[in-house]
């Protein structure tokens, strides 16, 4: 299924109430020496969640795939996570944006001490964009699970108020980007991070689910 068909097919299934197909959604590899790897048990755990709460039909587990790689186009929803370094040469650059204005969806969340690194490679992506941060009323946090004050805290790391940015092209979110916030970290098995209580990873896995189900009908 190409990149066109399955997304034409997902937004079938929540307007109209067709049996979905299965699809998969992906974890962005990268350069630059940042643990692109982290959180490994998030995205099959909030897979299990969104096919129960939101009834998609995600393969149960991610396909890693290459910034600058073909793949990227079969996915309407990539993950990219980590605490350092990030690097997109001229090519990968590229091939993100033109993956992003064709459709897809980029889920950035800063697992801690991303975000010096991804703001300056998104300039190489989107020179003319700026992240801007989404409002408490935006649709994104009013899907099947309501976020009155936007988005949660799920890990503390500084003190700081979570912060949800977008990239908007044309109107529509491209890229939506978790900081002081790490949802991933929260959509992780249970115990992994012993701080993080239950009802913590619950508002993750909904806000996850939530992050899905816009990002597949916007």
């Amino acid at each position: 299924m190409n990149f066109k068909t399955c997304l034409f097919s997902l937004i079938a299934i929540f307007s109209f109430g067709f049996s979905p197909p299965t699809y998969k959604i992906g974890k962005l590899k990268y350069n630059g020496g940042g643990d692109w790897y982290a959180n490994r048990t998030a995205l099959p755990n909030l897979i299990t969640f969104c096919n129960q709460q939101i009834q998609t039909n995600i393969a149960s587990q991610e396909v890693i795939v290459d910034v600058g790689s073909a793949e990227l186009f079969n996915l309407p929803f990539v993950y990219l996570t980590g605490h350092g370094n990030v690097v997109f040469n001229q090519s990968e650059a590229s091939n993100l944006r033109k993956y992003l204005i064709g459709g897809g969806f980029l889920h950035i969340d800063d697992n801690y001490g991303l975000d010096k690194f991804i703001r300056r490679e998104m300039k190489k992506v989107f020179p003319e964009l700026s992240f801007v941060e989404l409002p408490a009323n935006h649709p994104l946090y009013q899907q099947k699970f309501k976020f009155s004050s936007g988005l949660p805290k799920i890990h503390e790391h500084d003190g700081k108020a979570p912060k949800g940015y977008a990239l908007i092209w044309e109107g529509r979110v491209v890229c939506y980007y978790t900081f002081e916030c790490d949802l991933g970290n929260g959509w992780e098995d249970y115990g992994t991070y012993p701080e993080d209580t239950q009802d913590q990873r619950l508002n993750a896995l909904k806000m996850g689910a939530n992050l899905i189900q816009y990002a597949l009908t916007q």
